[in-house]
């Protein structure tokens, strides 16, 4: 609910901080006095139209700020998640600062925004009626969501939208596959051909490093063979490495026992030389006898490895990556043939799903005209003591074509009355009389009271043109619709003024040369002396009399609870 309203520099109010309790606060003044600039002021927080001319004159510019008082689980906060913005606390603060050139900068919680965002948070904080000015219940895009609140049809409304998700989705999936289908058909020749390369060449992966290193090899193949010729002659040649060690080890083996132990390690030093050099000679001829001089396998492996290598360029994609090209080519052509099984199947599941959304729509068709009966009688009821006993409300339901079908399901949900006997129903909007809009609104209100989540209700002189037995029903009403939301109401009618909870005196002062001052609005909270006065004075005019006094005594103590 609105909790504080702070308003600086807009038209006649200077400086202004209002403090709201829950219940009906109701606003009163003589003619002029301003009422209506609180409104535009209260719009500008709310993210309505701003216009240069509210600026206050001298000023350079003005500024609204409104906090409201928020639950877990209101539709702003849902709002505000969507736009990325988190709030931790339970109070939301709109604020609206309009310079004298006429722009203007919004912010939610000292956070800048949009205007639009600010007006989308406001819809959901508050809902002003004003005779022609009440912008929500004449949309019609609202009354299919508030007739499903009224009839607490929450659950068969979240069935139709997760059957419609799955539908789309279905749709969407056979659709991809008969695109990817289309794809493939158009490049089938491509692909078969394609395959039938990679099979021919039968790629293996890790095979290009093996036929590089193989070519490096074989294209040195003669060089090897020259180093390893004249190694293996320098190991086991006449005069080589091995006749070198066996002659010194065969001499010193010879005086060995005459040198008291002193040549024993040298003896086995030379012994572990002539092993290593055996295996050395041993290991040598081993490559030679592996080593591939035939000119023929090096032409093999060159024209193995070019072609791998170009079969990758023309598929942009790395040797080794050839391999993994064929099975996805195998898999496309696999697909290409079971392809009718997959659309079939993938059509048979739309059709399913299909079935399972209009179920559930069609059920939820039957209870919001179930509900739609229930509220055009509930509406009824409200509008005879409101002095429209002669007109009619009634909630239309028609079904959509199926290319308008939605989440929300099948139904175009509208809100109509007939004021005469005998005229066809129109829409709301198309009521002639501002007085008998502001009337049906109420009689609305009353009814989706507890099914609108909107907790703050505005209400502009919704009691204009009436009087007596009318204006008490108008002040019964709106006091009801205050047990289950916040109200405020400007009114003329003593009536109406005499159910608030809390009474607010909107007055002008006079502008003094003298003192400097000019024309300024301001708002009074009144006692209950100040208030039965001001109720006397909406009864009698300028000459307040006992008789007034009196009757406004009557009225509140007959508004009380």
């Amino acid at each position: 609910m609105l909790s504080t309203l702070s308003i600086r520099d807009v038209v006649l109010i200077g400086r202004l901080d209002l403090t709201f309790q829950a219940g009906l606060s109701v606003m009163t003044g003589e003619t002029g006095a301003g009422k209506s600039i609180l409104l535009d002021a209260m719009g500008l927080a709310l993210g309505q139209r701003a216009e240069a001319r509210l600026v206050r004159h001298g000023a350079d510019g003005a500024s609204v700020t409104a906090a409201f008082d928020v639950t877990a689980g209101h539709p702003a906060l849902d709002v505000l998640s969507h736009h990325g913005m988190a709030m931790d606390e339970d109070s939301l603060v709109l604020r609206r600062m309009l310079g004298k050139d006429g722009r203007s900068k919004a912010f939610i919680n000292d956070q800048p925004v949009s205007v639009q965002l600010l007006k989308e948070i406001g819809e959901t904080l508050v809902e002003v009626h004003g005779q022609f000015e009440n912008q929500r219940l004449l949309n019609e895009a609202a009354h299919r969501p508030l007739l499903d609140s009224y009839g607490g049809l929450g659950g068969k409304r979240d069935t139709v939208r997760t059957a419609y998700s799955h539908w789309r989705a279905a749709i969407e999936a056979h659709q991809q596959a008969e695109d990817d289908m289309a794809a493939a058909r158009r490049d089938q020749d491509y692909i078969t051909h394609a395959l039938e390369e990679l099979k021919a060449l039968d790629p293996k992966a890790g095979e290009e490093s093996e036929l590089a290193g193989k070519r490096t090899l074989m294209m040195n193949a003669e060089q090897l063979v020259e180093a390893m010729n004249a190694a293996a002659d320098g190991l086991h040649g006449e005069g080589g490495a091995l006749t070198r060690l066996q002659g010194a080890l065969g001499r010193l083996e010879q005086v060995a026992e005459k040198s008291e132990g002193r040549l024993a390690e040298t003896i086995a030093a030379l012994v572990r030389a002539q092993s290593e050099t055996a295996e050395a000679d041993a290991l040598l001829e081993t490559v030679a006898a592996g080593l591939d001089m035939d000119p023929q396998s090096l032409e093999n492996a060159e024209e193995r490895l070019f072609a791998l290598r170009a079969l990758a360029r023309k598929h942009s994609v790395e040797v080794d990556g050839l391999a993994d090209l064929a099975d996805q080519l195998a898999g496309q052509v696999e697909a290409l043939e079971d392809a009718d099984a997959k659309l079939a199947a993938l059509a048979a599941a739309v059709t399913a799903a299909r079935a399972v959304y209009e179920k559930a729509a069609s059920q939820l068709s039957q209870a919001r005209n179930k509900a739609a009966t229930k509220m055009d009688k509930a509406v009824a009821a409200e509008l005879k003591p409101l002095k429209l006993d002669k007109a009619t409300f009634s909630t239309a339901i028609d079904s959509l074509a199926e290319d308008s079908w939605a989440p929300d399901g099948c139904d175009k949900v509208a809100f109509q009355v007939s004021t005469n006997p005998g005229n066809p129903p129109g829409p709301l909007g198309k009521i002639s009389s501002g007085g008998e809009l502001a009337r049906f609104t109420l009689a609305l209100k009353a009814v989706l009271a507890e099914a609108d989540p909107v907790t703050t209700l505005v209400f502009d002189e919704v009691d204009s043109g009436v009087g007596g037995s009318v204006a008490d029903a108008v002040g019964e009403r709106l006091e009801g619709l205050s047990r289950s939301c916040q109200v405020l109401v400007v009114t003329h009618s003593p009536q109406v003024a005499a159910r608030g909870s809390h009474h607010w005196l909107v007055s002008k002062s006079d502008a003094d040369p003298n003192a400097g001052t000019s024309v300024q609005t301001s708002v009074d909270a009144l006692g209950e002396k100040e208030r039965k006065e001001e109720i006397a004075r909406m009864l009698a005019g300028a000459q307040i009399t006992d008789e007034a006094r009196a009757a406004a005594d009557s009225l509140l103590e007959g508004a009380g609870p």
